[in-house]
């Protein structure tokens, strides 16, 4: 044959092949997009298996793609719930910290997906005051929720419901799937997990899952936070009373006063108790009870009380993990069992990280890895090829224009994130972001993390710490990947620093974030 011929033929092939593949993708796929409350990357196995083994997100990554480089854009609970549903940073969308209540008029992408045709539905923690908008059917847990026998408000109307939150959230997500949508309609559901968020209480099936498990301590654990004011400054250590034997470790006994005496922490931990039925406390007290008398007898101190407190937020964070990554997999194989998984764009991802007693930690909101990091996985519906590892920056902003797209709405100019859908491809994408912005608000507030706000690109990371105080951070990830060594001061490194705050600069005004005084 004819090489010129051959050639012509060939790429003939190949655009048939490219129109066959644009052809197989649904133009209106549906979405379940799961999301939990501060589950950390490293208690998910797909990216660490120190600590747990979770099968079923890890299958959404087997199956799909797995985000390596994934962050959020201010690292607390209500700010992350409406930077996905906005696409747009805090600044923009109001949702600056916990204590605002979310401006449900605005602009939302369940909104835009609904005006294209979709049902839309809301299940679980919602926690941003305000009633959910944009959603035909929402049954959401009032504020943070609780973990056993909880209350949800279904459209309005508030009940109480015997059972564990995991388990009950995703009954009602399946029950919606099953028996409350129109089937003749493309669906998005968010299924939003209260786990496994303070006070990780577990179910009782899991109690003792990890009562014989010893965890490795985190190599900096016993951080002494030198160069670093605001993180000397935090309330989040598992060393002190930040962390509360009543209510963080269930040492609810009358002989026992918690580490911060007169927060009332004790009273609040009894009264989350009081919620269980009987059976529910008995297993409980079964689990419990050994560990408070044990914990009188030892009456640790000092080192030992410590890494006695990390140990027991391991065993009890990772069992409240185990439930999600179950009810996960009771989903999944909901939607294969129905024939929707072919049809179906499912995500995985938590509203941020979380300290596993990194720097002596727990809780969120620094720009550390720790925190700045979250999962994000996704198994694609027919058509896509992508499978693996994206290695690209994403964030959060980036999943309202991502739903928009792939669903095929056009996504509006305001929206400041990227859709994700060119890298569902095996093709490479020719260009993409280098550096990601982050600005975090609530100070004074729970914690006491300082305001601050940096940018991050693939080797490097510079932080502003500002309002009572002005420090800047500088870390060679690639070199200090635990962030020990700020190196703001490093002769050495003037000349990225100087890049790297005019990179910032620009990142600022793209983001139309120039303003610090108003915060």
């Amino acid at each position: 044959m004819n090489k010129s011929l051959f050639l012509s033929l060939g790429c003939i092939s190949i655009l048939a092949l490219g129109c066959q593949q644009k052809a197989d993708i649904p133009k209106q796929p549906n979405i379940v997009f799961i999301m939990t409350d501060d589950h950390s990357i490293q208690t998910l196995s797909a990216y660490d298996s120190r600590y747990i083994q979770t099968p079923n997100l890890d299958r959404i990554a087997k199956e799909g793609v797995i985000f390596q480089n994934s962050f959020v854009a201010n690292s607390i609970c209500a700010p992350s719930r409406a930077v996905m549903l906005t696409g747009k940073h805090s600044h923009k969308n109001g949702q600056i910290n916990n204590r605002v209540t979310f401006d449900g008029s605005q602009q939302t992408f369940p909104k835009l997906l609904r005006a294209a045709g979709y049902q839309t539905a809301l299940i679980g923690k919602w926690h941003l005051k305000s009633n959910p908008t944009g959603f035909d059917y929402w049954n959401i847990l009032p504020g943070q929720g609780q973990y056993y026998n909880p209350d949800f408000i279904e459209m309005g109307e508030q009940k109480r419901f015997e059972g564990y939150a995991t388990t009950l959230t995703t009954d009602f997500a399946i029950n919606w799937l099953d028996q409350q949508r129109d089937k003749t309609k493309p669906f998005c559901l968010l299924v939003h997990h209260k786990a496994p968020h303070r006070t990780w209480m577990p179910d009782t099936a899991d109690l003792d899952l990890y009562a014989d498990k010893t965890f490795t301590i985190p190599d900096n654990f016993y951080d002494d936070y030198e160069g670093r004011t605001a993180a000397k400054e935090q309330h989040m250590s598992i060393h002190t009373g930040d962390m509360d034997l009543a209510y963080d470790l269930k040492m609810v006994d009358d002989d026992i006063t918690t580490a911060r005496p007169g927060l009332g922490l004790g009273k609040t931990a009894r009264n989350m108790l009081k919620r269980m039925n009987d059976k529910q406390r008995a297993a409980w007290n079964k689990h419990y009870n050994p560990i408070i008398q044990d914990f009188k007898d030892r009456n640790p101190k000092g080192k030992e009380l410590s890494e006695w407190k990390f140990q027991r937020y391991m065993r009890d964070y990772l069992s409240c993990v185990k439930s999600v990554d179950d009810n996960v997999g009771r989903l999944l194989d909901y939607l294969d069992n129905q024939q929707l998984s072919e049809n179906t764009i499912i995500v995985y991802t938590s509203d941020q990280g979380f300290y596993m007693g990194e720097h002596g930690w727990f809780d969120k909101r620094f720009m550390y890895e720790e925190s700045l990091r979250t999962p994000l996985l996704m198994k694609l519906p027919k058509g896509y090829t992508k499978k693996g590892a994206i290695t690209q920056l994403v964030q959060n902003i980036d999943y309202a224009p991502t739903f928009l797209d792939l669903a095929g709405v056009d996504i509006p100019g305001d929206i400041q994130g990227e859709s994700l859908k060119p890298l569902l491809f095996k093709d490479p994408v020719d260009s993409w972001r280098n550096s990601i912005y982050y600005h975090y608000y609530e100070y004074p507030g729970g914690h006491m993390v300082k305001r601050h706000y940096g940018i991050r690109t693939d080797r490097y990371k510079l932080i502003h710490f500002y309002n009572d105080i002005d420090q800047w951070e500088f870390y060679d990830l690639e070199e200090d990947p635990t962030e020990m060594n700020n190196l703001i001061n490093s002769t050495k490194h003037q000349n990225i620093i100087t890049t790297l705050k005019e990179q910032l600069h620009k990142l600022q005004i793209k983001y139309d974030d120039l303003d610090k005084t108003i915060y």
